[in-house]
């Protein structure tokens, strides 16, 4: 039997929207009641289609407030949801983020069924690098650790010797005890974890288009605007920009920030989504928004969350060479700190 979905988007009945009613009490205060009544009918397939599938969507903090918090079952930074990736008993994960952690959730769990809602959803930082220039960086610095950024593909992985995140980049460099290290690609994340400790860091040249943009000129200027303003920085910004900030952490730790301190008011200096999913859940917290979107990121949509849980499609696939050695860089980075 075949079966034929329509292209045709669900109407926004009384009863859909009474039946995800609980969940747009959750984001009223960022999403536009007109807003709702397209959001509404996908969110209550796709969690359907969850059910029926027995699928899991993994959503990294960029992702929009509809996704982040009314279909997402695991949410958080790289390492977060590579960690829980990594434990899922679902049939069928559905990484609501980009490519690179796509494959990620892939490398760890290479007998389900991964998928990514847009193929064309990638990173300039992933983008920067290739498995030949690792191979390159080897030959011109022998037997030099390559620590590579989550942020990197399957094929990236599969030549270096561990992984990292911002969140545990420090640590993970220093978890090494060698003298000097390759880092790679963000040059920016770079130079902070070399802020952070004594061991060499060779870097390379790549960046991260939403964070690059932010100067610290425009923050300068956000403070000079609102008075008590805490800025928080992603180490993915230049380094201007950090010694501006109050406090530099990955969005992970910039969450927890929030939640703990609950600062009158806030700058998050990174992809504007997440001051969104962080503002449902910090009502007394003013946000201060400047917004720069990841266009990647924003390819994931409910539309498309729900085309891929009809058609189990697009599955990420690894070429099993690539995969064995990339899982292991995968694997040492999530066994650090254990």
């Amino acid at each position: 039997m075949t079966v034929c979905f329509t292209s045709v988007e669900p109407e926004p009945t009384p009863e859909v929207l009474l039946a995800t009613q609980h969940l747009y009490e959750r984001v009223k205060r960022v999403i536009p009641p007109m807003e709702w009544q397209f959001h509404a009918p996908l969110i209550q397939e796709i969690n359907q289609l969850k059910r029926e599938r027995d699928a899991v969507v993994l959503a990294h903090n960029y992702m929009t407030p509809e996704i982040f918090h009314c279909v997402s079952d695991i949410v958080g930074d790289s390492l977060a949801l590579a960690r829980k990736a990594a434990t899922t008993d679902a049939k069928v994960i559905v990484l609501a983020g980009v490519h690179f952690m796509a494959e990620t959730a892939k490398l760890l769990n290479p007998d389900k069924i991964v998928l990514i809602p847009d193929l064309e959803a990638g990173c300039s930082l992933a983008a920067s690098i290739t498995g030949a220039d690792v191979r390159a960086l080897r030959q011109k610095y022998p037997g030099v650790p390559v620590v590579a950024y989550v942020n990197t593909s399957a094929e990236v992985k599969a030549e270096t010797d561990i992984c990292c995140t911002s969140g545990n980049a420090v640590e993970v460099v220093e978890s090494l005890g060698v003298e000097r290290v390759i880092f790679l690609p963000d040059q920016y994340l770079a130079a902070y974890v070399r802020s952070q400790t004594k061991v060499e860091i060779i870097p390379w040249a790549g960046q991260c288009e939403v964070h690059e943009r932010f100067t610290a000129a425009e923050i300068k200027d956000y403070v000079s605007r609102h008075a008590d303003l805490v800025v928080l920085a992603h180490p993915e910004c230049p380094p201007d920009v950090l010694a501006v900030a109050d406090f530099v952490g990955s969005t992970a730790r910039m969450v927890d920030y929030v939640h703990q301190r609950q600062p009158k008011k806030v700058l998050m200096v990174t992809e504007c989504s997440m001051s969104d999913n962080v503002a449902v859940e910090c009502p007394n917290v003013e946000f201060v928004r400047p917004c720069n979107l990841c266009p990647h990121m924003k390819r994931i949509t409910l539309a498309k969350i729900r085309d891929s849980l009809r058609t189990l499609s697009p599955a990420v696939e690894i070429d099993p060479a690539i995969a064995e050695p990339a899982r292991r860089a995968v694997e040492r980075m999530i066994a650090v700190g254990k």
